[in-house]
């Protein structure tokens, strides 16, 4: 699939199908989560996949995302602060939370190409996900992400646009200096 076609066609669905979702699809989808940036190239992430309906069940009311339970599978993103600290000091907390980022946003566009959807969620009950799962307590669950088939089609949310996000030079400023060009290219 193009990568624009990918970016574009990324969504958050909450509404999967009960077409089986091969495991392999998503050790696929991980993998790709290894080529994100990291802190000197530190990569803390670990993740848990989730296939037990009764599992998914309980994941989805301890984050009261009932639809979660209907996924194929859940993969649940976690980190080690504690490495990123002995580097980094407090500055690693921070290394962390970016380098999940970029690398879940690797594993939901790997999804997108690979024909399947998911949905980052972000709110759950920490430490009941950590002990349904056996996560020692210095870990942070970084993100739940379901995956599966979507059933039916969920509409695309209109994004804020490019001018409203852009400024030149300072904070807000929404006019680009007068007097510059665009640089040549070879």
């Amino acid at each position: 699939m193009d990568f624009d076609k990918v970016i574009n066609s990324r969504r958050s669905v909450h509404n999967f199908s009960s077409k089986r979702v091969k495991w392999s699809s998503v050790l696929e989808a991980i993998d790709t989560t290894r080529k994100a940036p990291f802190a000197g190239n530190n990569n803390v992430l670990k993740f848990i996949i989730v296939e037990k309906k009764e599992t998914k069940d309980k994941i989805s009311k301890l984050s009261e995302q009932y639809w979660m339970a209907d996924a194929g599978i859940i993969v649940v993103a976690c980190s080690d602060d504690k490495e990123l600290e002995k580097v980094y000091y407090e500055g690693g907390i921070n290394y962390a939370r970016q380098q999940a980022g970029a690398a879940i946003e690797n594993f939901l566009l790997k999804i997108t190409a690979l024909g399947l959807s998911s949905c980052w969620v972000g709110s759950y009950q920490d430490e009941l996900v950590k002990q349904l799962l056996k996560i020692p307590e210095h870990i942070t669950i970084e993100a739940i992400l379901p995956v599966g088939y979507e059933n039916g089609k969920t509409k695309v949310p209109k994004k804020v646009s490019l001018e409203n996000i852009i400024s030149w030079e300072k904070w807000n400023n929404r006019n680009r200096p007068t007097g510059t060009h665009e640089p040549q290219t070879m």
